[in-house]
């Protein structure tokens, strides 16, 4: 039988990079410039490896293949097959990300034949004074957009927020962002790797050369409206699971909460995970209990229909599934 599964996570060295992911999020790191850490993926050559139970050492892709609709759900193995649809990550951002963009599905498999990405962010943690780039401060037109570009003072148009630990983003495809110094985040992405750097910051690669700039294609899928309020607005401390967002994608709840909480899934046809950004808790499944703590991801099947979550303390919890 199916149980949740852990997987060792995969860390991306970034010239960005520092070392919150080991000091904040307890991971097992030396470098001093660990940028990512891809808690789940199926995003090829980067497969999740199981770690934990009697399936430790397969890959992602071979759980699917092998448990089909039970790991992922009926819906969503009719859809994606053995691929697993989302990439989940952790971010440390010790210095400032490229302004960039992403595709939407519709260009990237013109172009790449790739998906797109509409992705989220969930602020984990922040130094003071920390601010993130999302969207644009003002409506443009393309002409005018690519003026900013050329001239380089593409800082001059870009919409810059001030954020806190539990602040969170909604970054659809189209959406101009950079995640800036100091912040430390979860992200939750469809399983797609691509991304168009509109402005690097005039910095150099960790290999000593400037990274590549993608204008052409930023320019074909860059949204230059202005949007009034970027910010995932919701209610806080509830003790049950309040949504974020829910789209085609993914849904993503947070669970704040220091008493034991029984999850029902018998109408969802999804897989969920878990990501644990403060605290830490047991999982209760059957019969059967697994640990969680600040810094971990699980996944449940889609076979396991119940749940308790028993916190140790004061837990909060990002749950994830497609809808």
């Amino acid at each position: 039988m199916l149980y949740p599964i852990k997987f060792y996570p995969i860390f991306k060295e970034k010239v960005w990079g520092g070392t919150k992911l080991k000091s904040v999020l307890n991971k097992n790191i030396k470098s001093e410039k660990t940028g990512e850490s891809w808690e789940i993926s199926g995003v090829k050559n980067n497969l999740s490896i199981v770690s934990n139970g009697r399936l430790e050492g397969i890959d992602i892709q071979e759980l699917i293949e092998t448990y089909k609709s039970d790991v992922v759900g009926k819906k969503t193995y009719s859809k994606f097959g053995n691929v697993f649809p989302l990439l989940i990550k952790f971010i440390d951002a010790k210095d400032d990300l490229s302004v960039q963009v992403h595709p939407d599905n519709i260009y990237a498999k013109l172009k790449h034949n790739e998906n797109g990405k509409n992705e989220m962010w969930y602020v984990v943690d922040a130094d003071k004074g920390s601010d993130m780039i999302v969207g644009i401060n003002n409506n443009l037109t393309k002409k005018e957009y690519l003026q900013y570009v050329k001239e380089n003072n593409i800082k001059d148009i870009l919409n810059f927020e001030k954020i806190k630990c539990g602040d969170a983003f909604d970054i659809p495809a189209g959406r101009i962002h950079a995640i800036m110094k100091g912040t430390l985040l979860a992200e939750i992405q469809q399983n797609s790797d691509l991304t168009y750097r509109i402005f690097d910051w005039n910095r150099k690669g960790l290999d000593g050369e400037y990274r590549e700039l993608h204008t052409e294609h930023a320019a074909e899928v860059v949204n230059l409206n202005k949007k009034d309020n970027y910010f995932i607005k919701y209610i806080k401390d509830t003790g049950n699971a309040e949504k974020l967002i829910s789209n085609i994608y993914f849904t993503v709840n947070i669970i704040q909460f220091d008493n034991s909480l029984k999850r029902g899934f018998e109408k969802l046809d999804s897989f969920i995970i878990y990501m644990c950004v403060k605290g830490s808790l047991k999982i209760k499944y059957g019969t059967s209990e697994i640990s969680l703590q600040k810094g971990e991801t699980i996944l449940i099947p889609a076979i396991i229909k119940q749940i308790e979550l028993k916190p140790h303390e004061k837990t909060e919890l990002l749950e994830i599934y497609i809808k």
